[in-house]
């Protein structure tokens, strides 16, 4: 194969261009969920407790009823159903373009087995929860095989929660050993994001290894930068590029050598299933983000579930409680030099119900086979993108699971910039994602298509991109005054870099911008 991986679909029959779907988004004028309160209203008849009154400590009692809306069922019904209507997602699109995020399909029956304990209580006795608290120990050690790790903690509730548990029993470990000089953390520029800012928030400083002319973490820089103050190395392989570092170990030993830990992010692992595990590089920590590739729905930003693992060494430390089996029944026990919680109970149930389900469904050699296929799926659209006029894919590298592209070519001949395309591919039912900050790779678009994407959603969204750079050639202003069929159009950005105006709430909205007249 090529760099690009152009040799090995050469000889594939040409398939025929697919047809643009004809695409408009609905649009509702539909106020928000506290508009729409009318006082009295009720969606069900709530009768009168039955069982006896119980005494609350002084001031835990609440004094006034929390300000909910008060709707009918119908309603209710009709909010959200229109809301759904102004979405694209997963289950709807050819969700392919939200790199890095690894959006794949969840198989419905899991999703009724997440129902089936839908009811249990998180404070319920273990006891009574024997078959949930077997799924997690069994998930636990499906994980620990899959990454080679000793021990594995389900705690965290999203990927970057994860990431903080990492970099949390990091600071312990080396607390434990009277060694709190280490205040360094190296990560890489296209290692995720979140690896850098956890380690800052812990207090850590943060030093950057920038790619060489390979597109690859500077190996010769990672060897400046280690010494006694160094923690870890947090990186993640492959990185948001889709390169895979081949000299990986040669990165674990180097931070070894001078005391430090190594940490594996392996939210970019739906390519390399089966085929490599972080504890055969020599690394101390990892994590996952179930909610990838594991198939458990990302459901708009949570709640997703994050899993840790890390090697013998390090079990002390891990966020608790875990589950444990003595051989005949499950319980909790927390980790003797524990991290403490990570998120409230003991973990994102319904999506560990999920994960535990897939892996099951597929088996070892099913994992193996969703890797292999996600990189074919990956190179084959890569071969149909960079036949586009104006596309590119800095560093002559295979790519694994996905792409960083380019449209800096297209863009210097036509002024339509990345973020301007990825608009006008909405109204066509799709979308993309350009990259986090800085835009090391100029006008970048970054495409993941996982296993779940057949050839004909690939030549469909490749046919949309091609589309819509030939309309930037065509009419360039048009392009920019994109989107035309979608719910709203051009937004003023202004107010995003504004943390004055951000209202996360309904109350936060209220008194920033109703009760100010804005």
């Amino acid at each position: 194969m090529s760099g690009h991986g152009a040799e090995s679909f050469a000889e594939l029959p040409v398939a025929p261009k697919p047809p643009l779907r004809r695409f408009h988004q609905a649009r509702w004028d539909e106020p928000i969920i506290f508009e729409l309160s009318s006082p009295g209203r009720r969606g069900i008849a709530v009768p009168e407790p039955g069982a006896p009154k119980v005494e609350l400590p002084e001031g835990v009692g609440r004094v006034t009823p929390p300000k909910l809306p008060e709707m009918s069922q119908p309603h209710v019904v009709r909010h959200y159903l229109r809301l759904s209507q102004e979405n694209l997602g997963v289950d709807l699109n050819i969700d392919i373009g939200q790199g890095t995020c690894t959006m794949k399909y969840s198989p419905k029956v899991n999703d009724q087995f997440a129902n089936a304990i839908a009811e249990l209580h998180p404070l319920q006795h273990e006891d009574t929860v024997q078959g949930v608290l077997e799924i997690y120990w069994r998930l636990e050690r499906m994980l620990a095989e899959i990454s080679g790790m000793s021990r594995v903690s389900l705690q965290p509730g999203s990927g970057s929660a994860a990431i903080y548990a990492n970099i949390a029993m990091i600071r312990a470990y080396h607390a434990a050993r009277g060694e709190s000089h280490r205040d360094q953390v190296i990560t890489t520029m296209f290692s995720h994001p979140s690896n850098a800012a956890c380690a800052k928030v812990a207090g850590y400083e943060v030093i950057t290894l920038m790619p060489d002319a390979n597109g690859l973490p500077d190996l010769e820089a990672l060897r400046a930068a280690v010494g006694p103050r160094t923690a870890a190395l947090m990186i993640t392989n492959p990185e948001d590029t889709g390169i895979y570092n081949s000299r990986i170990k040669e990165f674990v030993d180097l931070v070894h050598e001078v005391g430090g830990l190594a940490c594996y992010d392996q939210a970019n692992a739906n390519g390399i299933l089966g085929i490599t595990r972080a504890r055969d590089a020599g690394f101390d920590l990892c994590h996952f983000n179930l909610h990838k590739t594991f198939s458990t729905p990302h459901a708009c930003g949570g709640p997703a579930a994050g899993a840790c693992g890390v090697s013998p060494e390090l079990e002390p430390f891990l966020p608790g409680p875990v589950v444990s089996f003595d051989g005949d029944a499950y319980g909790l026990e927390t980790p003797a030099q524990t991290v403490g919680k990570i998120r409230p109970f003991l973990g994102v149930t319904p999506n560990i119900v999920r994960a535990y389900a897939w892996i099951m469904t597929l088996g070892a050699k099913g994992l193996r086979e969703v890797a292999e296929t996600a990189a074919l799926n990956n190179n084959y659209l890569m071969h149909k993108v960079l036949q586009i006029p104006g596309a590119s894919a800095p560093w002559n590298q295979r790519r694994i699971e996905q792409v960083r592209y380019s449209w800096q070519e297209l863009s210097e001949e036509t002024g339509v910039h990345s973020e301007e395309i990825g608009v006008r591919a909405a109204d066509f039912g799709v979308h993309y994602w350009t990259s986090h900050h800085p835009y090391l790779v100029p006008e970048p678009f970054t495409l993941e298509p996982t296993e779940s994407y057949s050839r004909e959603d690939l030549d469909e969204y490749a046919a949309i991109l091609e589309h819509v750079a030939s309309e930037a050639r065509r009419d360039p202003e048009f392009v920019k005054g994109a989107p035309y069929n979608q719910t709203i159009h051009k937004i003023d950005p202004t107010p995003l870099d504004d943390p004055k105006q951000w209202a996360p709430t309904w109350r936060a909205y209220v008194r920033k911008h109703l009760a100010a007249g804005g």
